[in-house]
Protein backbone atom coordinates (compact mmCIF):
# COMPACT_ATOMS: atom_id res chain seq x y z
CA UNK A 1 0.00 0.00 0.00
CA UNK A 2 1.12 3.57 -0.58
CA UNK A 3 0.70 4.21 3.11
CA UNK A 4 3.08 1.42 4.03
CA UNK A 5 6.10 3.35 2.73
CA UNK A 6 5.16 6.82 3.88
CA UNK A 7 6.95 6.57 7.21
CA UNK A 8 10.40 6.13 5.66
CA UNK A 9 10.05 8.22 2.52
CA UNK A 10 7.94 11.08 3.81
CA UNK A 11 8.56 11.10 7.52
CA UNK A 12 6.30 12.75 10.05
CA UNK A 13 4.43 15.68 8.57
CA UNK A 14 4.34 18.88 10.59
CA UNK A 15 0.59 19.08 10.34
CA UNK A 16 -1.92 20.50 12.75
CA UNK A 17 -1.11 23.25 15.21
CA UNK A 18 0.36 22.12 18.52
CA UNK A 19 -0.68 24.09 21.54
CA UNK A 20 -3.92 25.15 19.89
CA UNK A 21 -5.73 25.51 23.22
CA UNK A 22 -2.85 26.80 25.34
CA UNK A 23 -4.23 30.32 25.28
CA UNK A 24 -7.37 31.88 23.97
CA UNK A 25 -6.63 34.26 21.10
CA UNK A 26 -8.51 37.52 20.74
CA UNK A 27 -11.41 37.66 18.34
CA UNK A 28 -9.90 38.27 14.93
CA UNK A 29 -10.46 36.66 11.58
CA UNK A 30 -14.07 35.59 12.20
CA UNK A 31 -14.95 39.15 13.19
CA UNK A 32 -13.34 40.52 10.04
CA UNK A 33 -15.27 38.08 7.88
CA UNK A 34 -18.55 39.10 9.50
CA UNK A 35 -17.87 42.78 8.88
CA UNK A 36 -17.40 42.25 5.15
CA UNK A 37 -20.25 42.35 2.60
CA UNK A 38 -22.54 39.42 3.15
CA UNK A 39 -24.31 38.27 -0.02
CA UNK A 40 -22.54 36.25 -2.68
CA UNK A 41 -21.61 38.34 -5.68
CA UNK A 42 -23.87 37.84 -8.66
CA UNK A 43 -23.13 38.59 -12.29
CA UNK A 44 -25.22 41.74 -12.08
CA UNK A 45 -23.63 43.02 -8.85
CA UNK A 46 -20.15 42.34 -10.19
CA UNK A 47 -20.89 44.31 -13.32
CA UNK A 48 -22.28 47.13 -11.23
CA UNK A 49 -19.13 47.26 -9.15
CA UNK A 50 -17.16 48.70 -12.04
CA UNK A 51 -19.56 51.59 -12.54
CA UNK A 52 -21.38 54.16 -10.43
CA UNK A 53 -23.06 52.82 -7.34
CA UNK A 54 -22.51 51.84 -3.76
CA UNK A 55 -19.67 49.42 -4.52
CA UNK A 56 -16.30 50.43 -5.89
CA UNK A 57 -13.44 48.66 -7.61
CA UNK A 58 -11.97 47.56 -4.28
CA UNK A 59 -15.17 45.70 -3.36
CA UNK A 60 -15.21 44.09 -6.79
CA UNK A 61 -11.75 42.60 -6.17
CA UNK A 62 -12.68 41.52 -2.66
CA UNK A 63 -15.84 39.74 -3.80
CA UNK A 64 -14.13 38.14 -6.80
CA UNK A 65 -11.50 36.73 -4.47
CA UNK A 66 -14.03 35.61 -1.88
CA UNK A 67 -15.95 33.67 -4.52
CA UNK A 68 -13.08 32.27 -6.61
CA UNK A 69 -10.12 31.99 -4.22
CA UNK A 70 -11.57 31.66 -0.74
CA UNK A 71 -8.35 30.46 0.88
CA UNK A 72 -6.42 33.36 -0.62
CA UNK A 73 -9.17 35.67 0.58
CA UNK A 74 -8.84 34.41 4.17
CA UNK A 75 -5.06 34.71 4.10
CA UNK A 76 -5.30 38.28 2.79
CA UNK A 77 -7.56 39.28 5.68
CA UNK A 78 -4.69 38.63 8.08
CA UNK A 79 -2.24 40.94 6.33
CA UNK A 80 -1.47 44.39 7.76
CA UNK A 81 -4.32 46.81 7.06
CA UNK A 82 -2.16 49.08 4.90
CA UNK A 83 -1.28 46.16 2.58
CA UNK A 84 -4.61 44.39 2.40
CA UNK A 85 -6.27 46.22 -0.51
CA UNK A 86 -3.17 45.88 -2.68
CA UNK A 87 -2.96 42.12 -2.07
CA UNK A 88 -6.67 41.79 -2.82
CA UNK A 89 -5.99 43.50 -6.16
CA UNK A 90 -2.99 41.28 -6.86
CA UNK A 91 -4.87 38.08 -6.09
CA UNK A 92 -7.90 39.23 -8.07
CA UNK A 93 -5.56 39.76 -11.03
CA UNK A 94 -4.36 36.18 -10.58
CA UNK A 95 -7.94 34.90 -10.43
CA UNK A 96 -8.81 36.72 -13.67
CA UNK A 97 -5.92 34.98 -15.42
CA UNK A 98 -6.59 31.58 -13.84
CA UNK A 99 -10.20 31.68 -15.04
CA UNK A 100 -9.28 32.18 -18.68
CA UNK A 101 -8.41 28.54 -19.38
CA UNK A 102 -11.68 27.12 -18.02
CA UNK A 103 -13.96 29.88 -19.28
CA UNK A 104 -13.21 29.66 -23.02
CA UNK A 105 -14.05 26.94 -25.53
CA UNK A 106 -11.34 27.92 -28.02
CA UNK A 107 -7.68 28.68 -27.46
CA UNK A 108 -7.94 31.73 -29.75
CA UNK A 109 -10.42 33.39 -27.42
CA UNK A 110 -8.19 32.59 -24.45
CA UNK A 111 -5.22 34.17 -26.21
CA UNK A 112 -7.27 37.32 -26.82
CA UNK A 113 -8.05 37.60 -23.10
CA UNK A 114 -4.42 36.99 -22.20
CA UNK A 115 -3.44 39.71 -24.68
CA UNK A 116 -5.86 42.08 -22.96
CA UNK A 117 -4.03 41.57 -19.66
CA UNK A 118 -0.63 41.96 -21.29
CA UNK A 119 -1.68 45.31 -22.70
CA UNK A 120 -3.35 46.20 -19.40
CA UNK A 121 -0.10 45.72 -17.47
CA UNK A 122 1.78 47.79 -20.06
CA UNK A 123 -0.84 50.53 -19.73
CA UNK A 124 -0.72 50.36 -15.93
CA UNK A 125 2.99 51.16 -15.97
CA UNK A 126 2.23 54.06 -18.32
CA UNK A 127 -0.38 55.36 -15.85
CA UNK A 128 -3.20 54.58 -18.29
CA UNK A 129 -5.15 51.68 -16.74
CA UNK A 130 -8.32 50.62 -18.59
CA UNK A 131 -11.66 51.15 -16.88
CA UNK A 132 -11.81 47.63 -15.51
CA UNK A 133 -12.10 47.11 -11.72
CA UNK A 134 -9.15 44.75 -11.25
CA UNK A 135 -6.96 46.81 -13.58
CA UNK A 136 -7.73 50.00 -11.64
CA UNK A 137 -6.97 48.40 -8.27
CA UNK A 138 -3.80 46.79 -9.62
CA UNK A 139 -2.68 50.18 -10.92
CA UNK A 140 -3.18 51.62 -7.43
CA UNK A 141 -1.10 48.80 -5.95
CA UNK A 142 1.68 49.31 -8.49
CA UNK A 143 1.78 53.05 -7.76
CA UNK A 144 1.64 52.55 -4.00
CA UNK A 145 4.31 49.86 -3.72
CA UNK A 146 6.36 50.24 -6.92
CA UNK A 147 5.69 46.60 -7.85
CA UNK A 148 8.09 44.86 -10.22
CA UNK A 149 6.56 44.58 -13.68
CA UNK A 150 8.59 41.45 -14.50
CA UNK A 151 6.72 39.31 -11.95
CA UNK A 152 3.33 40.36 -13.32
CA UNK A 153 4.41 39.54 -16.86
CA UNK A 154 5.80 36.15 -15.78
CA UNK A 155 2.38 35.22 -14.40
CA UNK A 156 0.69 36.23 -17.65
CA UNK A 157 3.23 34.50 -19.89
CA UNK A 158 3.01 31.25 -17.95
CA UNK A 159 -0.79 31.28 -18.02
CA UNK A 160 -0.60 31.83 -21.77
CA UNK A 161 1.67 28.80 -22.27
CA UNK A 162 -0.69 26.74 -20.10
CA UNK A 163 -3.57 27.29 -22.55
CA UNK A 164 -2.19 24.40 -24.62
CA UNK A 165 -3.96 21.91 -22.32
CA UNK A 166 -1.05 19.48 -22.24
CA UNK A 167 -0.02 17.27 -19.34
CA UNK A 168 3.27 18.14 -17.67
CA UNK A 169 6.03 15.92 -19.06
CA UNK A 170 7.74 15.73 -15.69
CA UNK A 171 7.58 17.15 -12.16
CA UNK A 172 10.13 19.80 -13.14
CA UNK A 173 7.70 21.28 -15.68
CA UNK A 174 5.00 21.47 -13.01
CA UNK A 175 7.45 23.15 -10.62
CA UNK A 176 8.45 25.68 -13.28
CA UNK A 177 4.80 26.53 -13.86
CA UNK A 178 4.28 26.93 -10.12
CA UNK A 179 7.41 29.07 -9.78
CA UNK A 180 6.32 31.45 -12.54
CA UNK A 181 2.76 31.79 -11.24
CA UNK A 182 2.43 31.09 -7.50
CA UNK A 183 5.97 32.06 -6.49
CA UNK A 184 5.80 35.25 -8.56
CA UNK A 185 2.59 36.09 -6.73
CA UNK A 186 4.43 35.68 -3.43
CA UNK A 187 7.38 37.82 -4.58
CA UNK A 188 4.90 40.61 -5.33
CA UNK A 189 3.19 40.10 -1.97
CA UNK A 190 6.56 40.50 -0.24
CA UNK A 191 7.08 43.75 -2.15
CA UNK A 192 3.70 44.98 -0.93
CA UNK A 193 4.81 44.17 2.62
CA UNK A 194 8.04 46.08 2.05
CA UNK A 195 10.24 42.98 2.32
CA UNK A 196 13.50 42.74 0.38
CA UNK A 197 15.29 39.69 1.69
CA UNK A 198 16.97 36.79 -0.09
CA UNK A 199 15.88 34.24 2.53
CA UNK A 200 12.25 35.36 2.24
CA UNK A 201 12.55 35.01 -1.55
CA UNK A 202 13.90 31.46 -1.18
CA UNK A 203 11.03 30.54 1.13
CA UNK A 204 8.53 32.12 -1.30
CA UNK A 205 9.97 30.08 -4.17
CA UNK A 206 9.49 26.78 -2.36
CA UNK A 207 6.05 27.66 -0.96
CA UNK A 208 4.90 28.72 -4.42
CA UNK A 209 6.06 25.40 -5.87
CA UNK A 210 4.25 23.51 -3.11
CA UNK A 211 1.12 25.55 -3.84
CA UNK A 212 1.28 24.75 -7.54
CA UNK A 213 1.73 21.03 -6.92
CA UNK A 214 -1.11 20.86 -4.38
CA UNK A 215 -3.40 22.85 -6.69
CA UNK A 216 -2.69 20.37 -9.49
CA UNK A 217 -3.53 17.46 -7.19
CA UNK A 218 -6.70 19.05 -5.83
CA UNK A 219 -7.96 19.79 -9.35
CA UNK A 220 -7.39 16.21 -10.60
CA UNK A 221 -10.99 15.00 -10.05
CA UNK A 222 -12.38 18.16 -11.68
CA UNK A 223 -10.06 17.87 -14.67
CA UNK A 224 -10.89 14.17 -14.95
CA UNK A 225 -14.59 15.02 -15.20
CA UNK A 226 -13.66 17.09 -18.27
CA UNK A 227 -11.61 14.26 -19.76
CA UNK A 228 -8.30 15.94 -18.99
CA UNK A 229 -5.27 14.86 -16.95
CA UNK A 230 -2.36 17.19 -16.14
CA UNK A 231 -0.33 15.12 -13.68
CA UNK A 232 3.39 14.69 -14.56
CA UNK A 233 3.74 11.93 -17.15
CA UNK A 234 7.12 10.71 -15.92
CA UNK A 235 5.72 9.77 -12.51
CA UNK A 236 2.67 8.12 -14.08
CA UNK A 237 4.92 6.07 -16.36
CA UNK A 238 7.15 5.11 -13.45
CA UNK A 239 4.19 3.38 -11.79
CA UNK A 240 2.62 2.04 -14.99
CA UNK A 241 -0.39 4.34 -14.76
CA UNK A 242 -2.12 5.77 -17.83
CA UNK A 243 -4.29 8.85 -18.20
CA UNK A 244 -7.26 6.54 -18.67
CA UNK A 245 -6.77 5.28 -15.10
CA UNK A 246 -7.47 8.78 -13.81
CA UNK A 247 -10.36 9.34 -16.22
CA UNK A 248 -11.95 6.13 -14.90
CA UNK A 249 -11.25 7.23 -11.33
CA UNK A 250 -9.14 4.14 -10.71
CA UNK A 251 -8.18 3.82 -7.02
CA UNK A 252 -5.64 1.02 -7.30
CA UNK A 253 -2.30 1.01 -5.47
CA UNK A 254 -0.34 2.20 -8.53
CA UNK A 255 -2.59 5.24 -8.93
CA UNK A 256 -2.20 6.08 -5.25
CA UNK A 257 1.57 5.66 -5.55
CA UNK A 258 1.59 8.33 -8.26
CA UNK A 259 -0.31 10.71 -5.97
CA UNK A 260 2.01 9.82 -3.09
CA UNK A 261 5.12 10.72 -5.10
CA UNK A 262 3.66 14.05 -6.22
CA UNK A 263 2.37 14.95 -2.74
CA UNK A 264 5.78 14.05 -1.29
CA UNK A 265 7.37 16.64 -3.57
CA UNK A 266 4.99 19.31 -2.24
CA UNK A 267 5.85 18.29 1.32
CA UNK A 268 9.56 18.51 0.50
CA UNK A 269 9.16 22.07 -0.76
CA UNK A 270 7.37 23.07 2.45
CA UNK A 271 10.20 21.51 4.45
CA UNK A 272 12.78 23.47 2.45
CA UNK A 273 10.80 26.69 2.93
CA UNK A 274 10.81 26.20 6.68
CA UNK A 275 14.56 25.62 6.73
CA UNK A 276 14.90 29.40 6.21
CA UNK A 277 12.55 30.12 9.13
CA UNK A 278 15.17 31.67 11.43
CA UNK A 279 16.58 33.86 8.66
CA UNK A 280 13.30 35.17 7.21
CA UNK A 281 12.12 38.51 8.67
CA UNK A 282 9.05 38.05 10.88
CA UNK A 283 7.37 40.81 8.89
CA UNK A 284 7.33 38.45 5.90
CA UNK A 285 5.47 35.63 7.67
CA UNK A 286 1.93 36.88 6.82
CA UNK A 287 2.75 36.40 3.13
CA UNK A 288 3.23 32.68 3.78
CA UNK A 289 -0.02 31.88 5.61
CA UNK A 290 -1.14 29.66 2.73
CA UNK A 291 1.10 26.93 4.20
CA UNK A 292 -1.81 26.24 6.57
CA UNK A 293 -4.16 25.15 3.78
CA UNK A 294 -1.36 23.28 2.02
CA UNK A 295 -0.64 21.26 5.15
CA UNK A 296 -4.34 20.70 5.70
CA UNK A 297 -4.64 19.09 2.27
CA UNK A 298 -1.50 16.98 2.72
CA UNK A 299 -2.81 15.77 6.05
CA UNK A 300 -6.17 14.81 4.56
CA UNK A 301 -4.70 13.01 1.57
CA UNK A 302 -2.35 11.00 3.76
CA UNK A 303 -5.28 10.06 5.99
CA UNK A 304 -7.13 8.52 3.00
CA UNK A 305 -4.00 6.67 1.82
CA UNK A 306 -3.48 9.01 -1.17
CA UNK A 307 -6.83 8.23 -2.77
CA UNK A 308 -7.19 11.44 -4.79
CA UNK A 309 -10.87 10.67 -5.50
CA UNK A 310 -11.91 10.29 -1.87
CA UNK A 311 -14.98 12.51 -1.17
CA UNK A 312 -13.43 13.98 1.99
CA UNK A 313 -10.80 15.80 -0.09
CA UNK A 314 -13.52 17.92 -1.69
CA UNK A 315 -14.92 19.10 1.65
CA UNK A 316 -14.02 22.51 3.03
CA UNK A 317 -12.31 22.71 6.38
CA UNK A 318 -14.63 24.88 8.45
CA UNK A 319 -11.84 25.41 10.99
CA UNK A 320 -9.46 26.89 8.43
CA UNK A 321 -10.11 30.51 9.51
CA UNK A 322 -9.23 29.56 13.09
CA UNK A 323 -6.08 27.70 12.04
CA UNK A 324 -5.00 30.64 9.90
CA UNK A 325 -5.53 33.05 12.77
CA UNK A 326 -3.58 30.85 15.14
CA UNK A 327 -0.70 30.58 12.67
CA UNK A 328 -0.67 34.36 12.33
CA UNK A 329 -0.90 34.82 16.10
CA UNK A 330 2.02 32.48 16.74
CA UNK A 331 4.11 34.23 14.06
CA UNK A 332 5.22 31.12 12.22
CA UNK A 333 4.79 29.75 8.73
Amino acid sequence: MAASVQGSAWGPLRLGIPGLCCRRPPLGLYARVRRLPGPEVSGRSVAAASGPGTWGTDHYCLELLRKRDYEGYLCSLLLPAESRSSVFALRAFNVELAQVKDSVSEKTIGLMRIQFWKKTVEDIYCDKPPQQPVAIELWKAVKRHNLTKRWLMKIIDEREKNLDDKAYRNIKELENYAENTQSSLLYLTLEILGIKDVHADHAASHIGKAQGIVTCLRATPYHGSRRKVFLPMDICMLHGVSQEDFLRRNRDKNVRDVIYDIASQAHLHLKHARSFHKSVPVKAFPAFLQTVSLEDFLKKIRRVDFDIFHPSLQQKNTLLPLYLYMQSWRKIY
